[in-house]
C-alpha cells in the first residue's frame, strides 16, 4: 500500500503489471542491410506460393531485446523432419535465404536476415528420456522448461542449461551457454549426439567421434550449418541442495570461489550477485552456493513460481536508477533471505539448523516472469565478458567507471565459472569467471549510441585483461574486435563455406564478420 501511494495507482499497476502480450517495443533502428546473398540466380519469383503453411507471410521478425526487426519472406513453424527438408527444398528452389529461430533471446540478429525464409522451430519440441541410459533425446524447439518437467518425476536432471528455462534447446546449442553447475561446464559437454540437417536437406548424426568438425561448427555455431533436430544430453541425478548464502567484498571473491566454493566438494551449484546500489556500485558481493547433503531426502514436485508485482515493480524502479537501485539492492540483501521458496528439511538435524532445502531442479526451474513488463520505452539487454581469474576484479573496476559515463541502468550483475571447451567460436580460452550484465536502456537513438559506446568500451576493456566477450548479444563490437577474443574465426567462416556452399543459411552475424 505504501508503494501505490508513493508512486499513485496508475504508475504502480503499469510499473508492476506483466504485459498481456509480446512487448513490441517501439523501434527505431534501421535493420541490417544484405551484404551477403547466394550467387545463383532464383529459378522461380519469389512470390510463389509457399507449398505448406505459412505461420507469417512477410512483415518483420524481431527478438526479445525490440532492437533487431528485420523484414522477411516470411516464417514457417515446422512440426517434423519433413517439413523442415520441405521448407528447405523451397528455399534452394527460389534461391530464399534461411534463418534459424527458437524463443529468440539472441539479441543481435543471429535468427533473422533480411529477406529471409525463417524456421520457427518451437513446434518441433518432444522430448523423450531414456531411463537406463540416463539420457534425454530434446528436440530442437523444445524450452528447458519442458525438460525440466519431463525429467524431473523420473528422479533425473539435466547438468547444464542456461540461467532461465524459457529457452529452446536448439538455440541453445547455437549459443553454447552455460549455467548453475561450474563442474559440469558448458551445454557442449553434455551432448552425446545431436541430428543436423544440411542445406541439401541430409540428415547428419554428429557428435565428437562422428563427424567432430562439423560437430565442434555447430555448437556454439549460431544456426550457420545447419538445422538442428534434435540432442541427445546426458543427464544426471535429482538432489535435494541446502542454500546457503554470504555477503563478502567483491575483492575477497577470487580468493572465497578458490577456497571454499570449488574446494569444497559438496557445493554442486553457485552464482554470485554484485551490489548495483550507486552507494556501493559492484562492491557487495552475495555468493550463493548450494550443497549437497549426505541425509537422504524427498524431492518435492516442481512447483511454478505466481507472478510477482512486487519483484517486477521494484526492478522497473532500477531503471530509473538512484533511488530504485538502491531499494532492488536491499531487497536481494536483505528481503530476500526471508521469503525464499525453500522446503522444510525432513532431517531432524536440518531442521533445527532451520536449512532452506532446495531440489536441484526447482532451482533451474526459473522463467524469471518478473522480467516481462509493460514499459515499451525501456528494453533490457545482456553483456557477458569472460575474465581470466585474477583479472575479475580490475575489469569490474572499469565497469564502474564505464556505467558512471554512461545512461545505462545495471539491473543485475553475476559471476560465474567457466572452462575451455574443444569447440570453434569457444569464448573461455581456460578457466575463466563469466561477469553477466542485464542492463536497461531507453529505446531510442540516443538509447543505442549510449549502448553501443559502453559495449564497445567493455569488450576493448575485457580484451585488454586477457579476456574475451559473448557473441550472442548486440552487435556493438568491431571485427578485429570478435577475431581478437575467438582465434579460430576465419577457420569457422572456411567450414561454414565448405558445409554450405551456397551460403544456404544465413543471419546478421555472418552478414557483418564473415
Amino acid at each position: 500500500m505504501l508503494m501505490i501511494v508513493l508512486i499513485g495507482e496508475p504508475k504502480f499497476l503499469l510499473w508492476s503489471g506483466a504485459p498481456a502480450a509480446a512487448k513490441d517495443c517501439i523501434v527505431r533502428m534501421v535493420p541490417v542491410q544484405v551484404s551477403v546473398a547466394p550467387s545463383h540466380s532464383p529459378v522461380t519469383p519469389v512470390t510463389a506460393p509457399y507449398p505448406g503453411t505459412l505461420e507469417q507471410r512477410g512483415g518483420t521478425v524481431n527478438d526479445v531485446s525490440c532492437l533487431n526487426r528485420t523484414p522477411v519472406y516470411g516464417v514457417v513453424r515446422p512440426l517434423s523432419i519433413a517439413e523442415v527438408r520441405e521448407a528447405l527444398a523451397f528455399a534452394r528452389e527460389h534461391d530464399l535465404v534461411v534463418s534459424i529461430a527458437g524463443t529468440q533471446h539472441a539479441m543481435g540478429g543471429q535468427a533473422s536476415y533480411p529477406g529471409a525464409l525463417v524456421l520457427d522451430m518451437r513446434g518441433f519440441d518432444a522430448v523423450t528420456v531414456d531411463e537406463s541410459l540416463r539420457t534425454a533425446t530434446v528436440q530442437a524447439g523444445a524450452t528447458w522448461h519442458k525438460v525440466l518437467e519431463t525429467v524431473h518425476p523420473v528422479g533425473l536432471s539435466v547438468s547444464t542449461m542456461p540461467g532461465i528455462d524459457v529457452l529452446s534447446v536448439g538455440g541453445t546449442v547455437s549459443v553454447n551457454a552455460h549455467g548453475l553447475d561450474f563442474r559440469a561446464g558448458s551445454l557442449s559437454s553434455t551432448i552425446r549426439s545431436m541430428r543436423v540437417m544440411l542445406a541439401d536437406g541430409t540428415v547428419h548424426r554428429i557428435s565428437r567421434e562422428q563427424e567432430p568438425e562439423l560437430f565442434r561448427s555447430v555448437v556454439g555455431g549460431y544456426g550457420l550449418f545447419g538445422v538442428v533436430l534434435d540432442v541427445e544430453l546426458d543427464l544426471v541425478d535429482s538432489e535435494m541442495y541446502r542454500l546457503r548464502s554470504r555477503v563478502i567484498d567483491y575483492r575477497d571473491f577470487p580468493e572465497v570461489f578458490e577456497s571454499d566454493v570449488a574446494a569444497d566438494d559438496s557445493v554442486r551449484l553457485t552464482y554470485t550477485h554484485l551490489s548495483t546500489s550507486p552507494e556501493n556500485l559492484l562492491e557487495e558481493a552475495i555468493v550463493y552456493t548450494y550443497e549437497r547433503v549426505d541425509a537422504p531426502e524427498p524431492i518435492p514436485p516442481l512447483e511454478q513460481r505466481d507472478s510477482d508485482r512486487f519483484g517486477r515493480l521494484v526492478l522497473n524502479l532500477a531503471r530509473t536508477g538512484g533511488f530504485g537501485q538502491r531499494l532492488k539492492w536491499t531487497a536481494q540483501r536483505d528481503l530476500l533471505p526471508h521469503v525464499r521458496n525453500c522446503t522444510e528439511a525432513s532431517n531432524e538435524a536440518l531442521r533445527e539448523a532451520e536449512a532452506c532445502m532446495v531440489a536441484r531442479n526447482q532451482v533451474m526451474f526459473e522463467s524469471l516472469d518478473l522480467l516481462q513488463n509493460q514499459l515499451t520505452q525501456y528494453t533490457d539487454v545482456l553483456h557477458e565478458y569472460f575474465l581470466p581469474q585474477d583479472r575479475l576484479v580490475p575489469f569490474i573496476d572499469e565497469l564502474r567507471a564505464q556505467l558512471g559515463t554512461h545512461d545505462a541502468q545495471l539491473l543485475n550483475a553475476s559471476i560465474r565459472s567457466v572452462q575451455r571447451e574443444d569447440i570453434a567460436l569457444d569464448y573461455a580460452q581456460g578457466d575463466r569467471f563469466s561477469l553477466v550484465l542485464y542492463l536497461s536502456q531507453e529505446v531510442s537513438d540516443a538509447g543505442n549510441a549510449d549502448m553501443a559506446d559502453l559495449t564497445r568500451n567493455l569488450i576493448a576493456a575485457s580484451l585488454e585483461r586477457g579476456g574475451t566477450f559473448y557473441l550472442p548479444y548486440q552487435q556493438h563490437y568491431t571485427r578485429e574486435q570478435v577475431a581478437q577474443a575467438y582465434p579460430e574465426l576465419d577457420n569457422f567462416f572456411a567450414n561454414k563455406r565448405r558445409y554450405d556452399p551456397t551460403l544456404r543459411f544465413q543471419n546478421s552475424f555472418f552478414a557483418r564478420y564473415a
